[in-house]
Formats: structure tokens, C-alpha cells, sequence
């Protein structure tokens, strides 16, 4: 993978890139894995701390804080959930819009990391932590092989929480190796998961500020 950056802001203290799929946001285990998102904007920004992380296959929008200070300040925002984030996705099937009179549809299911199975994660009612997924029908493709295009608001942050939460409704992303089945995720070179939208505030300056990245898929 070509060794750039797709930087949408730049200053003393915040940083927001648009990560394609395929490369890690922060270094792996392993001499194979130390190509990461981190990695390059360190290079150009020394001081650049990471804040959240994007799967290695989803692509889109990552906040970095330059200085301890910055990356606590939006590590906080983060955790308090006063980061505003969406995503695009294309699932299997056709799946019909909820029925709520602003469209959008809750996906409410407890999740665990699946630990023998490491990274996969579980839906477990008993062990597993709160997690929510705010989910809208975008559009449909009803032809040999139907898929449903939707827009994601994640309401809590969970590891691999949107995929899968939407393997449990029973229309997994396309492109996923590890929650689709094989012969589907076989199909499609990348997981149709993007991470088009943030708006947070400035972690200096407090100004409200919003990114938008278009899908490529």
C-alpha cells in the first residue's frame, strides 16, 4: 500500500485523516505490522497521539490529538460520547426499514469479545457489556445478490460492535471475512464499511467543527 496520507485538518492539536481499508490505525504484533496509520503521521507529526481506532478493514475518518494534552481532552469527549459519529455500510439481503416515525431503528444486544476466538466478538445477554447501534435504510439493491445500503450511529463503541451487531439481525456487511459467511465475504475484495462523518468539538479552541468523507464503495 502506497505510503500517504489523506489529511482533511491540521493544527497544533488536532488531526483528522481519512484511513483507507487495508491499513492498520496503530502497529500490530509482528514485523509485518508496524506499517500503521499512526505510524505515518508520526512521521510528519512527532507529536501525534492516537485517540480511537478504525478496524483495520473499515476505512474512513480517525481523530488524532497532537500533545498528551490534546489526546486527553478528545479521548474524553470520546468517552463521554460527545463525539458525533457515523458510518455508511452495504449489507446482505434486503433488509426492510424499522418502523419509527424518524426511520431510524435501535440495535440494543449485549457484546463480548469472543476470547477463544480472538478478534471476533459475541452477542452474550448475560457476560456481554451495553452495547447500541442506531441504524438507517439508505437504499436497496434488489438484484441476484440484494443488498441493503444503511447509515450506522454508533451509541456506545464496542470492539467490531457494528458488525457485529448487524450479523445478529441476520444481514452481515458485505465484504466481512469474519462475520459473513465464507463463500459471501469471498465475493467482495473489502469490507463495505466506512466511516464517513465526525463532528466534535475543538480540543483548544472548544469550535464546533464537522467532516464528512464520501464512501468509495
Amino acid at each position: 500500500m502506497p505510503d500517504t496520507l489523506t489529511v482533511l485538518h491540521a493544527d497544533e492539536a488536532l488531526l483528522v485523516l481519512d484511513k483507507p481499508a487495508g491499513l492498520l490505525a496503530v502497529p500490530g504484533r509482528g514485523e509485518d505490522k508496524q506499517d500503521c496509520l499512526s505510524a505515518r503521521v508520526q512521521r510528519r507529526w512527532p507529536d501525534a497521539l492516537i485517540v480511537h481506532r478504525l478496524d483495520m478493514a473499515t476505512s474512513g475518518l480517525i481523530v488524532m490529538g497532537r500533545g498528551a494534552a490534546a489526546q486527553r481532552a478528545l479521548s474524553m469527549a470520546f468517552a463521554a460520547r460527545e463525539v458525533d459519529k457515523r458510518y455508511e455500510a452495504v449489507v446482505h439481503g434486503l433488509l426492510a426499514p424499522p418502523d419509527s416515525p424518524d426511520g431510524w431503528g435501535l440495535i440494543d444486544l449485549p457484546l463480548i469479545v469472543d476470547w477463544p476466538n480472538r478478534p471476533r466478538s459475541i452477542v452474550d445477554p448475560a457476560r456481554g457489556k451495553p452495547s447500541r447501534t442506531r441504524w438507517r435504510v439508505l437504499a436497496q439493491d434488489n438484484s441476484d445478490n440484494p443488498t441493503t445500503r444503511l447509515a450506522l450511529e454508533p451509541v456506545t463503541g464496542r470492539s467490531h460492535q457494528l458488525r457485529v451487531h448487524l450479523q445478529a439481525l441476520g444481514h452481515p456487511i458485505v465484504g466481512d471475512a469474519l462475520y459473513a459467511p465464507p463463500e459471501a465475504a469471498a465475493r467482495e475484495p473489502r469490507l463495505r464499511l466506512h466511516a464517513c462523518a465526525l463532528a466534535l468539538r475543538h480540543p483548544v479552541t472548544g469550535e464546533r467543527l464537522s467532516f464528512a468523507s464520501r464512501a468509495p464503495f
